[in-house]
């Protein structure tokens, strides 16, 4: 089982360090590399130093995907906890240009190995940036629309079974965008565990699955955003985990994904 990098915690973590880390990512990003662990001579040792690296990724990212525009959640379950060897999720950037509204028309050509997930997308109402503990009711509160959303998965052919924690997350968690469909007002009193959501490909259902806890899940990414010094803020979007298997995606297919009451999105692959 992968564990974060076993390297010896006496070799000094500092901002060099920390950049070099992070040229290796966006270099691998640039030259459409696939993905690699971080070579143990400059990989984050721990799951905050790999933090640390993401956010030095990100900055090289900005100029051209945009700012930070909302958040994602990896690893909620316990099968991919256990493949990367962490016992917790883990989270990551969606920067503005990749944020799509359905329906979307992608090309695969411009991706590696492009795969997908299906989830709950929030938009939030106001800043989730409180210094304490954020509940789940908080980020209810915070919530000013939801909607059904891709998550697009670049994993750029990366062996799960080899790859490390921390160089998942010093990847951005392989966030390659969203795909979200009509914003709905979000009301609390709806039963989020009766809510079924279907993945069609061509009309075919592929899959199907419900909601766990999604507003959990929000609240633990806002509280990783506050400890990281970058909290949510209002306008941000939030995907909140897989409700259907990742799945593989082929050119040539109309994707759908529909979660009742509020509505679906869809895509096209060319």
């Amino acid at each position: 089982m992968a564990r974060p990098d076993d390297q010896t915690q006496a070799t000094v973590w500092d901002q060099a360090r920390i950049d070099r880390a992070a040229e290796f990512v966006w270099r691998a990003h640039r030259d459409r590399r696939p993905f690699e662990n971080i070579p143990p001579d400059i990989a984050p040792g721990t799951i905050d130093q790999a933090y640390d690296v993401q956010e030095a990724f990100h900055r090289r990212m900005i100029p051209t995907a945009g700012a930070i525009a909302g958040l994602k959640i990896a690893t909620t379950t316990k099968v991919m906890q256990q493949l990367v060897g962490i016992d917790h999720p883990c989270g990551g950037a969606i920067f503005a240009s990749r944020i799509l509204a359905s329906p979307a028309s992608l090309g695969l050509a411009d991706f590696i190995h492009l795969m997908a997930e299906c989830e709950l997308a929030v938009r939030l109402g106001r800043d989730l940036a409180d210094g304490g503990a954020i509940s789940r009711e908080q980020a209810m509160a915070a919530t000013a629309g939801v909607a059904p959303a891709f998550e697009l998965v670049e994993d750029r052919h990366a062996v799960h079974r080899e790859t490390k924690a921390t160089s998942l997350i010093a990847d951005n968690a392989w966030n390659a965008g969203i795909v979200h469909g009509a914003w709905c007002r979000f009301d609390p009193a709806v039963a989020i565990a009766d809510i079924e959501g279907v993945l069609t490909v061509d009309g075919a259902e592929r899959g199907r699955g419900r909601l766990d806890d999604p507003f959990g899940a929000l609240a633990w990414v806002a509280m990783l955003a506050v400890r990281r010094k970058r909290p949510l803020r209002a306008g941000m979007v939030v995907i909140t985990g897989s409700i259907v298997p990742t799945f593989p995606l082929a050119a040539g297919g109309e994707v759908r994904f529909r979660l009742d009451p509020w509505g679906e999105t869809r895509m096209r692959l060319a």
